[in-house]
């Protein structure tokens, strides 16, 4: 396979299906409580909490349970079976909080786990923003959002598909020469929960996937990459061969790496890496940051902070969503809204508590964002990632980024980074050991184009993103 064609957008093999030996509707949910018993559970944590003396209340049972399988170079590694169960419970004294939880069920457990939550708050300081959410913004209906698909595989046909995806991987090419091996997980949970401002609500979800990890090459010139497929329904998995072949042809693609020279030029972030890019401007206009400022787009409300071609929306309520929710972890109502409209901040990521800190209104928000797509007016129906390459003209093509190497006060961003280097809008060899870095603040104003080539990486939607310059560091 040639570094052009490996370079080409990841959806090739997102969008193959997979096809699971057993069907991914059971009539068994496979939990091990009903939601009945669980709305049980809180309204007797609640009682328990006004009994006490409580001003307010809310608590929260949940359960989840699922299979890991794993495989390396022909062989079964691990099998894990998981299941977990929780009841939390959050008292108020006025203004002062407490919080404890609990995996026991019992009504002694309970009635103990509720003295405990009620005693911290009784001996902690009060806070003035403290409190459940105003009444005016709780959730009063829950939409069905179809994120429930239950897969009930067993853990031989875990394997299985595990394998089928390792053996593809392996039998790409004769350079493919080792593995990390190969996964396929099933996980799914359902909970509760309810407050003293009258909220009730809860709902089942499910996460399923399968992955890999080539290694090409031998000895000082070997080269590994991976790749992964996602989803709540299992049937929309991409196919365990697709997956297999694609992380082998991205390992290849890698052989032959070399040094570039210290530099400063353009730079594309491949499409799953782009989404990083939106990922630290969440956190920079998320509440924690704002009220405390530390963050470099503190007071952006209504100010420029993108070009203006660039839109940012968020929708909680897409049907089978990774990022959707009715509410958000308060019970407040979420909502679609732009986030950026046109380059400028139109909206901060809030909870009850960042809201009130900062003088405003909870975005519903706790917990974090919901489905959020960044969008270029620009980009037209062919712009691919091929000819995402050709507006790069020259410079580095990012493939992969190491570290955490961002500070939210400054903006300064630093990563270590591996991809391709580009002439003449065409992929001319495979780049590792350097660094780039700059300024997110920058980067975000220069955004030049974003790619057709959509990715969905967990909550969040970006096709490829092409900054004008940024330096990167080799030899």
């Amino acid at each position: 396979m040639t570094q052009k064609s490996s370079a080409r957008a990841s959806r090739n093999a997102a969008n193959a299906i997979a096809r699971p030996a057993s069907p991914p509707h059971q009539p068994e949910s496979g939990f091990s409580y009903s939601r009945g018993f669980f709305e049980e559970l809180v309204d007797r944590a609640l009682a328990h909490a006004k009994k006490l003396g409580a001003s307010d209340a809310a608590a929260e049972a949940s359960e989840g349970c699922g299979l890991s399988v794993s495989v390396r170079k022909g062989e079964l590694e691990n099998v894990e079976r998981n299941r977990d169960k929780s009841l939390g419970i959050t008292v108020y004294l006025g203004k002062k909080r407490g919080n404890a939880a609990t995996s026991d069920f019992s009504k002694a457990a309970i009635q103990q786990t509720v003295k405990a939550a009620y005693d911290i708050a009784r001996f902690t300081a009060e806070d003035e923003t403290s409190g459940l959410p105003d009444e005016r913004d709780v959730a009063r209906k829950q939409l069905e959002l179809d994120l429930f698909y239950p897969w009930a595989i067993t853990s031989e046909e875990a394997a299985r598909l595990a394998l089928q995806c390792e053996a593809a991987a392996m039998g790409t090419s004769r350079l493919i020469t080792n593995s990390e091996g190969a996964g396929v997980s099933a996980q799914q949970s359902h909970f509760f929960s309810a407050h003293t401002r009258g909220f009730r609500g809860g709902y089942a979800s499910s996460r399923h996937s399968i992955s890999v990890a080539p290694i090409a090459g031998r000895g000082g010139q070997m080269q590994r990459d991976a790749w992964y497929s996602s989803m709540r329904d299992a049937t929309e998995l991409a196919r365990p061969e697709a997956v297999g072949r694609y992380a082998a042809e991205r390992a290849l693609a890698r052989l032959k790496s070399r040094k570039i020279p210290t530099t400063q030029c353009p730079v594309l972030f491949e499409s799953p890496l782009a989404a990083g890019l939106l990922g630290g401007f969440v956190q920079a206009i998320s509440g924690g940051a704002l009220y405390r400022k530390n963050t470099f787009l503190a007071d952006s409300l209504g100010k420029t902070a993108f070009p203006r071609h660039v839109d940012i929306v968020e929708d909680p309520h897409l049907l089978k969503g990774k990022g959707s929710a009715p509410f958000d972890e308060e019970g407040v109502k979420t909502r679609a809204r732009k986030v950026v409209e046109a380059g400028r901040v139109q909206g901060y990521f809030l909870s009850t508590y960042s809201a009130r800190k900062l003088g405003m209104r909870t975005t519903g928000n706790a917990g974090g964002s919901h489905n959020l797509t960044l969008t270029s007016r620009q980009t037209r129906a062919g712009d691919d990632l091929d000819a995402m390459l050709r507006k790069l003209g020259r410079g580095l093509f990012v493939t992969e980024l190491m570290g955490q190497g961002l500070n939210y006060v400054t903006g300064d961003y630093s990563r270590g980074a591996a991809g391709f280097w580009v002439e003449n809008g065409r992929i001319a060899f495979p780049v590792e050991e350097i660094t780039i870095a700059g300024n997110l603040r920058d980067m975000l104003m220069g955004i030049q184009a974003v790619g057709a080539d959509a990715y969905n990486y967990g909550a969040k939607t970006v096709g490829s993103i092409l900054v004008n310059r940024m330096k990167v560091a080799g030899s």
